[in-house]
């Protein structure tokens, strides 16, 4: 299915004037932090669920797939080996944040029978984002010849937020996933670079052209790109850009605005049981 995104709002973009922005403006417009004022509340309230859950349900942890510290996977399984499973690429901007701390996700899609794996990876500056897209695909390697002798055999979906999104993207091509879930995304690496976000990525051009969704051959398997409603203006049309370019390609894949959600929300319509992106990720197997 593909949804037709005529009439879906656009806010203004700021990247439209970008050459009269400055440094620090044009960073505001990828600051999620900031633009979600209870965010570190937000943040402790989810660390804090992940690293109880983290430690009660059923798993294997810390399963190594690659040489680098971070290259270590969080497998939840489910009863059946052969369920789905839902493997979820955590944000941060390439740079900040953990697998352990989004375990508080399993719940959702757990609920309906599902298994669940959470890669790691690692991070900038101490990897470029070169290194960082290759090791999604590693994991999904390690996952189609492993996932079976730890309970995961079944179909894949692979979904991320932010930063996990646009990995998400990238690795959609990868023979063990059968499907994608993009949630608040970032798929235009360009305006990155004029950020202070460069300081620890340090993208080059070669990058900016190679990793860019947007900038890229569409991937002919069905990607879901979600957004929040309260998002920052640059990453909503984001999603809405890269479910256009698809659509033109006639790639399936809907487009899922969640209404009143932001940058952190979101989540929580992949975190309960009766979420929207836990609805969306099951449809995603029709």
């Amino acid at each position: 299915m593909v949804n037709n995104t005529s009439s879906t709002h656009r806010p203004f973009d700021p990247r439209s004037k970008w050459a009269e922005l400055s440094q620090a403006e044009r960073s505001a417009a990828y600051d999620n932090n900031a633009a979600v004022k209870n965010s570190p509340a937000l943040i402790e309230e989810r660390n804090k669920a992940s690293s109880r859950l983290r430690g009660t349900l059923k798993s294997h942890l810390d399963l190594p797939y690659g040489e680098r510290a971070n290259n270590k996977l969080d497998l939840y399984p489910a009863a059946k080996p052969d369920a789905p499973c839902l493997v979820f690429v955590h944000g941060g901007y390439w740079q900040r944040n953990s697998r352990e701390l989004f375990a508080m996700l399993v719940e959702g899609v757990a609920a309906h029978g599902w298994a669940v794996a959470i890669p790691g990876y690692s991070l900038a500056p101490e990897v470029s984002l070169t290194d960082i897209v290759a090791e999604i695909p590693r994991a999904l390697d390690w996952l189609a010849a492993h996932g079976a002798s730890y309970g995961i055999g079944g179909p894949v979906v692979l979904s991320g937020w932010s930063a996990g999104a646009h990995l998400v993207a990238m690795a959609l091509d990868h023979p063990r996933v059968h499907a994608g879930l993009a949630i608040s995304g970032v798929y235009d690496l360009a305006p990155i670079r004029d950020t202070g976000l460069n300081s620890a990525l340090k993208l080059t051009d070669e990058e900016i052209a190679k990793l860019s969704p947007l900038r890229l051959p569409v991937t002919q398997k069905r990607l879901d790109i979600a957004y929040g409603s309260n998002e920052l203006p640059a990453l909503v049309l984001d999603s809405i850009n890269l479910h256009e370019k698809r659509a033109a390609a006639q790639a399936p894949g809907k487009l899922i605005p969640v209404a009143g959600a932001d940058h952190f929300t979101i989540l929580e319509a992949l975190r309960r049981p009766d979420g929207a992106l836990v609805e969306a990720a099951r449809r995603l197997l029709d």
